[in-house]
């Protein structure tokens, strides 16, 4: 302020100075007190008209008494069964996650105004998730910053990976994987079988200067979800990222769990005899026609050869039983979590961490003993992969063989195919 009247009444003195040589007698004089007022009145007139920043707009001020957190939670909490349609989870999972994340997104006091706490924040991250609103809607809706609620959804879907991964997703032992191929034929009646195998476009709004980089050929925006699901719909490992305009043979072959599966590096049990047999077979995962045939991923017959076959049609259909886990548990996901109906509107990163807290928060969900029981069988919206074929060895031939003649014989054969 000081700065800015000596600056203003040097300014008035120059051209004070200017204004005698040039038409002395014309030039009202001033003393040096007159143009001092002088240039504080014209400061003065300056700082009204400039406009005046809001530390926090009126409609915020109001959160403590008309945000849905203040006005909404303590009625949720007296039932449980509103509790859980509002948070897709019940108390129990509820306190117990904001107790693993808690300390992740606790913020300090400050002199100037008080925290949002954790307890709000996750209540905030679960809503967006289990709704698909809008950031500006919730922002109204909570009386808060829109900047701000998209501060919490990133920090609460990081807190949530960073700790909650390792309990409810963590990389299966050879125990784990023995453990799964037994759900599956006691399940599924597919034996050997460690996993289904499926992956799913997840719209997003076209990030901006990125081409057609995530253009697929749905002539959407997408980013691609990859997943290995276990006989009771659970993922058990997930590959986010990769974008929309690559091949889905590319997408597998360059994930983290298509190398793993290719290098031998997941701890897989060895091959192992079919039921009632000595055929021995590898353990091995299964897909749709999206994917290629590997000696540890089987896929249909094409259905131009299995037309009219018998046995391969036995075989496309048992495999199919087996491979509609992975569908339905994308199903219950987007079910569960309504913000798969929408376009994301986030940069890419985000989304990658908003997908992967879904997957997280799905399998920690299932796994509680308090989660309510909901259907197996999901609505699907998320857009499929398409077909991709490939060339496959003669060895992956064999083994696809080997499970035909097993489900086409007395021993394989269900009672009711």
């Amino acid at each position: 302020m000081v700065h800015n009247t000596l600056a203003r009444g040097a300014f008035v003195v120059y051209w004070f100075i200017i204004g005698i040589v040039s038409d002395l007698h014309k030039m009202p004089k001033f003393s040096l007190k007159q143009l001092a007022m002088i240039a504080i009145a014209l400061d003065e007139e300056e700082e009204e008209r400039r406009p005046k920043r809001v530390w926090v707009r009126n409609m915020l001020k109001g959160r403590e008494c008309e945000g849905e957190f203040h006005t909404l939670y303590k009625e949720l909490e007296e039932e449980e069964s509103s509790f859980f349609k509002y948070f897709r989870m019940s108390k129990q999972q509820f306190f117990y996650l904001l107790s693993k994340i808690q300390t992740r997104i606790m913020k300090k006091n400050s002199r100037f105004r008080c925290p949002i706490s954790p307890r709000q924040k996750l209540m905030v991250c679960l809503r967006y998730l289990a709704t698909g609103d809008s950031l500006l809607t919730l922002s109204f809706s909570y009386r808060l910053g829109h900047s701000t609620v998209h501060n919490i959804v990133k920090e609460v879907c990081q807190a949530i990976i960073d700790s909650m991964l390792p309990e409810v997703m963590p990389t299966p032992t050879e125990e784990d994987w023995q453990q799964i191929a037994e759900q599956f034929l006691d399940l599924w009646n597919f034996p050997n079988c460690i996993g289904a195998i499926d992956g799913k476009h997840i719209q997003i709004v076209a990030p901006p200067n990125s081409g057609s980089q995530f253009y697929n050929y749905k002539q959407t925006f997408s980013i691609v979800l990859l997943a290995l699901v276990d006989a009771n719909y659970k993922f058990i490992n997930v590959d986010i990222g990769s974008y929309g305009k690559n091949s889905d043979g590319g997408i597998f072959a360059h994930s983290k769990l298509g190398k793993a599966l290719e290098l031998g590096k997941l701890q897989v049990p060895g091959d192992k005899r079919l039921p009632g047999t000595d055929v021995v077979v590898p353990h091995v995962i299964v897909g749709d026609e999206a994917f290629p045939l590997k000696t540890y991923l089987l896929r249909p017959y094409p259905k131009s050869q299995a037309s009219g076959d018998i046995a391969m049609s036995a075989f496309n259909a048992r495999l199919s039983r087996a491979r509609r886990v992975s569908e339905n548990a994308f199903g219950q996901l987007a079910q569960k979590f309504r913000i798969f109906f929408r376009r994301i509107n986030s940069m890419p990163e985000n989304v990658d961490k908003i997908v992967m807290a879904t997957c997280i928060l799905h399998n920690y969900i299932k796994e509680n003993v308090y989660a309510q029981t909901e259907a197996a069988n999901g609505t699907l919206v998320l857009q499929e992969l398409t077909g991709q074929g490939g060339s496959a060895t003669s060895s992956a031939f064999v083994v696809r063989e080997h499970y035909k003649d097993f489900f086409n014989s007395p021993i394989g054969r269900l009672p009711w195919a």
